[in-house]
Parts: C-alpha cells; structure tokens; sequence
C-alpha cells in the first residue's frame, strides 16, 4: 500500500553500485565482475577518465609545453580540428559488407576535436565534436554485422563523451550516452565469433566496447561490470597469441590495429579503475614491443608477411610500452618517424590521425643514453619469425626477415619460408602483401575460404606462385603444415636462423629446411636443404624485387638507380636463372604489381636425393662464401 502511494526512488547511482557490488559477492556470479564492480564503485565520479583525468592535466600540458617537438604536434592538432569545421559530420555509408571507414573517419574527427578542446578550453572544438557524434547516433545502427565497425563507433563516442563531459549540451550528453548503449554496448550482448576468437577481432572488439563502458559506468554500472567482466575474461584468448616471446602472429600491419586497441583497453582500465586486472602481465605481451621494432627494416619498412603492407606510420602504443616497460630504446626510430610525420601533417593539415592524442599522452621523456637494440630477434609461437640486422644506426646496413609458420595462421599467405632483403638504403627482396579485401569481395572471392582448395589460394599475392620461398611440382605449400624454427643463432660471425618445412611440403618432399645467414661482410645466405621420397621433384626457388634485373647464368646484378647488388646461385651450380612477371595481373580479380619482378631457377631432383639450394645476395667483389650442410650451421 505504501508504494501505491510513494512512487519508489531511484537509488543513487553510487547507491546502485555498492547495491551491485553486495548482489555479486552474494550470489558468487564471478570473482572478477565482483572486482570490477568494487573497482567501479571506488572510482570517482568525475571525467575525464580515458588515458586522463583531472589529476594529470596539469602535467600533461606541463610535458607538452616544455618539448618543442610536442608543442609542434599540439600546434598541428589544433590545426587540424579548425579545419574540421566547416566540413560534414559522418553519413551512414558502407562499402560492401563494411562501414569500417565512416567508423575510423569519425573516430580520428572525435579525437582530434576533444584533445584540442582539453589542450585549449576552445568551446568552439567541442561543439563540432558533438555534432559529429551526433550524427553518430543518429545512425540506424552501426553495422553490427561487421562488428569491429561497432566496436570503433562506440570507442569514438566514448571518448568524446569523456573527454567533453564538462562542454557537451545536456541533451546531446543523455542522446550520445543512450547511442553508445543501445547502439554500442547492449547490441555486443547478442554475442558473436569475434567474443571469443583469437584474432584482432577479439583486441578491437573487447577494447572499443570497454572504452564505451568505462565512460558510462557511472550512469549504467551493472552493463558496464557486465561488458568490462567479459573483455577481461575474453581478452586473453587473443593475448595468449603472443606467447612466448611477443610475435604477433598477424604480421607488423595487423600488430598496429590489434595490439594497439589492446593497449588501449588496458590504459584506460589503468586510468579510469586504477588496475589493469593483471593483463599485462600475459606471457609475451610486454615483449612484442620488441618484436615490432625489430620488424622494421634499416629504411622502416616493414617485413610485410601475411596480410600487410611495408609502410609505416606512427604508433601510439609504443610509446605506451616504452613508458611501461622503462624501455627507451624502443622509441630510437619511433621519435625519428613522428617529427617526420608532422612534417607530413604541415603539408596536408587536413590527414587527421586518430593515434596523435595517444601519442602525446603517452610520449615520455627522451634519454639520450638510451640502449641499443639487439641485432637480432626471434619469436615463436604460432607464426615464428626472425629478424637479422648489421647495425641500428645506418640506412645502409643490412638487413633481413624470415618467418616460418603456417598459411593457416590468421590473415596468413602461403608464405612459410619468405623473407625479405634490406641493404646499402635499398630493399631487394620483396614480400608483394596483401590486397584491398572489398576488391576481391566484390568479385565473389571466397577470401575467407582457408581450406586447401579454397578461393583464398587462388588469389595470386596470398598463394605459393608470389611469395619468397619454394615451389614443389607445381603445388601450393599444405595448409595443414607448420614449420618451427629449429635453430637461432645471435653470435659472429654468422648469425642465423634455421626453420623446418617439411610439413608444408609433406607430398611432395621428404624433408625441407632453409636457413638464412647474415655474414661478416654483410651479405645474406639462403640455403636450402632438401631430400626428395621415392618420386622425382621439381622444385622452383623465386624471389620478387623491384631491381632492374641484368641475368648471366647463375648469377644476377640487380640495380636500383645507381645502387647495385650481386645474387649468385651458388649450389647447383648449373642453376640457370630466369625472370617471372609478376607485375601483371593473373586473373581478373588479382592486383597488379608494378615495378615488381621475381627472378627464379628451376632444378629437379631424383627419387630418394639429397640437394641443396644455396643463393648468395652481396654487393658487388664480395667473396664468395664457404658453405656447409644446415647441420653443421651451430658449429659457425
């Protein structure tokens, strides 16, 4: 009768948390959701709360105002959020099955906008940022179809909603905080692959969402501890990934989007509740840090394997890891490539980058002593990897990537045995990376066929044909095989890595090792080592270049302006060697390669025959090496 009278009050919503908390520990649901709930209710109440608080401010612009290089970069993102002001806010717009690119484009708008309104207190920044989100949450959805294009979406409304708390008009707060729930966080609850897949899927996902919960946590604790609770129980599905020394088994491209989104989640659980619930302390996952300078060649281009491109751009999340590990010798090329790209940002001030904010956050004080680097680095685990270098300091030392593996390693190619050449300021070997997903999608490419037969091998840049490594009777490398890396050497005056093939070429050979040598005067030696079952094979070894190629038998000059390079084949020593074209497409759906070649020879073994393959990359006069069996390797 009495609440027939008295209408019930709304508890408070610290009321509501504590209320929460009581009901979590009593019912035993989980331990971490009692956690994350006690975390919460602990918290303040005050934004921001993303990668800054209130608390930080102070020294934030305290760091960024005694650097003239980040005075420079705050110059150049004020910059860049005026230009935003006379341009549309985000449409709804797909390209195919994808909306990802309105997602990104309004993730970079939101974060240009609100880092400039917290560095200046310009209310003019913050209402051109809530009339993007706006737009936004206008949308009918955000493609949950093609959830990462969700996960971005509700990172991009979080941190304006967080970031601006204190500017945003009421009424856009209540309809930007009712997106990021209904459009955002309650839509995730229908679950789907990416929960619990092992991909960057996972990272993106769980880490966009858990942006969108912390920043509404105050307003909605029980779906925030509900969203927070399963990104830490699900996350270390994917971070398991880099165990045990940090590679990250999508490839350097990949590492940038999915370790980047992992750091993020993790800042912000350390911002915003004071803890990382131990996630960074997963096997591996300080140490790819390592793994992703190491993967940068003397130029900074990048060992392009599985689906990527050797480009490079700046990244956020090393300036975490260096900050967190006390590490600076990570930032020696990364502090190189951020001055160069502001000078990029001066020349076209309206190419926004939604990692800028971050990197300023996070950019910490230059050590002049800072250590160098190791000159070689090797990481196993589901796509093991090396990466061999003669010097940090010049454009002109060489340098060489090589991995093992398997095709069936996410966004994985037939590539198991490729490497790439870096030497005196040039690349020689080639990986050609990957091709434009919606281009092959749109032309009824199965490319998410992973099976041996499947469509994602007819694709000339993922498949055997295109890669550095070997061909065997015409056949793509098995699906199924995986090839360890069975020996690493760090010392002169060879250092080495030796992987096993065998399992990729199971049919067709009975045995496949290749090793690859950096030498004392620089050069680079493949050799491989094989033996054919009782059936005879033809094997073919290839290398793709952007070298003008000059052939003369077993031997190449490969040029590059008036730079050059001499490739002998050293064993067998009849190998004739010939150019492939790989710069035309090959099927109507394939991309074309310009100013590529491969250059190749062909040899045939006998049944049940030993042979190896031994190719020498040198500059030119460099003696010709001594070679031994890969068995007696160790002994160098």
């Amino acid at each position: 009768m009495y609440d027939m009278i008295h209408p019930p009050v709304r508890p408070s919503n610290s009321s509501r948390v504590a209320l929460l908390f009581i009901a979590l520990v009593l019912s035993g649901l989980s331990s971490v959701a009692a956690d994350v709930a006690a975390q919460i209710k602990q918290s303040p109440r005050t934004h921001p709360r993303l990668f800054i608080t209130k608390h930080h401010d102070t020294a934030l612009l305290k760091k960024i105002n005694a650097d003239p290089v980040l005075t420079e970069a705050k110059t150049i993102l004020i910059q860049q959020a005026n230009s935003l002001e006379d341009i549309s806010p985000v449409i709804h717009e797909k390209q195919g099955r994808r909306m990802l690119h309105v997602s990104r484009l309004c993730l970079s708008r939101v974060m240009t906008l609100s880092s400039a309104y917290q560095f200046t207190g310009n209310t003019n920044f913050a209402a051109r940022a809530e009339k993007e989100m706006l737009a936004a949450a206008s949308f009918k959805d955000w493609n949950p179809s093609h959830f990462l294009d969700v996960a971005e979406m509700t990172a991009a409304l979080a941190i304006g909603y967080d970031w601006l708390s204190d500017a945003l008009d009421p009424s856009a707060r209540t309809i930007i905080r009712q997106a990021i729930v209904e459009k955002g966080l309650k839509t995730s609850l229908r679950g789907g692959w990416w929960v619990d897949t092992h991909n960057n899927w996972n990272q993106v996902c769980h880490g966009g969402l858990t942006l969108g919960a912390l920043a509404v946590m105050t307003e909605e604790p029980a779906l925030a501890v509900k969203i927070i609770n399963r990104a830490i129980k699900k996350l270390p599905t994917a971070m398991h990934e880099y165990a045990p020394d940090g590679a990250y088994p999508e490839g350097p491209s990949y590492w940038r989007y999915g370790t980047t989104y992992n750091v993020i989640m993790i800042a912000a659980l350390e911002s915003a509740l004071n803890t990382d619930f131990g996630l960074s302390e997963t096997e591996g996952f300080l140490n790819t840090s390592d793994y992703y300078i190491h993967s940068r060649g003397p130029q900074g281009l990048h060992f392009n394997y599985s689906d990527g491109r050797e480009g490079t751009s700046p990244s956020a999340a090393l300036y975490w890891f260096a900050k967190k590990r006390q590490a600076p010798h990570l930032l020696q090329y990364e502090r190189k490539l951020f001055k160069s790209n502001l000078a990029n940002m001066h020349r076209s001030p309206k190419t926004l980058s939604s990692t800028l904010p971050l990197a300023l956050i996070w950019y910490p004080a230059e050590e002049k002593d800072a250590a160098t680097p190791s000159l070689h680095w090797t990481g196993n685990g589901p796509s093991p990897v090396s990466f061999h270098r003669s010097d940090w300091n010049s454009e002109q030392a060489t340098f060489f990537g090589f991995k093992g593996g398997t095709p069936a390693a996410s966004h994985g190619h037939m590539d198991v045995g490729c490497f790439v050449i870096d030497a005196s300021g040039e690349r020689w070997a080639s990986d050609l990376g990957m091709q434009g997903y919606y281009s092959l999608e749109s032309k009824g490419i199965g490319l998410w066929e992973r099976e041996q037969d499947g469509q994602r091998w007819s694709v000339f840049r993922l498949n055997t044909f295109s890669h550095n490594t070997l061909v065997v009777n015409g056949q793509q490398q098995r699906v199924a095989g995986f090839a360890p890396i069975i020996q690493f050497s760090d010392t002169a005056p060879m250092p080495h890595t030796i992987i096993d093939m065998s399992s990729l070429y199971k049919t067709q050979l009975a045995s496949a090792q290749r090793g690859m040598a950096l030498l004392a005067d620089k050069s680079v030696l493949i050799q491989d080592d094989l033996r054919s079952n009782d059936k005879k094979a033809k094997v073919r070894w290839a290398m793709v270049t952007a070298a003008k190629i000059e052939l003369q038998g077993n031997h190449a000059t490969l040029s590059i302006g008036e730079t050059s390079m001499e490739l002998t084949v050293l064993h067998p020593k009849n190998a004739i060697l010939e150019i492939i074209n790989v710069s035309d497409p090959r099927a109507d759906y394939d991309a074309a390669n310009p100013n590529k070649q491969m250059i190749a020879f062909t040899t045939h073994l006998p049944p049940n025959t030993s042979e190896q393959l031994i190719v020498h990359v040198a500059s030119p006069n460099a003696n010709t090496p001594k070679t031994t069996p890969l068995s007696d390797w160790k002994s160098h």
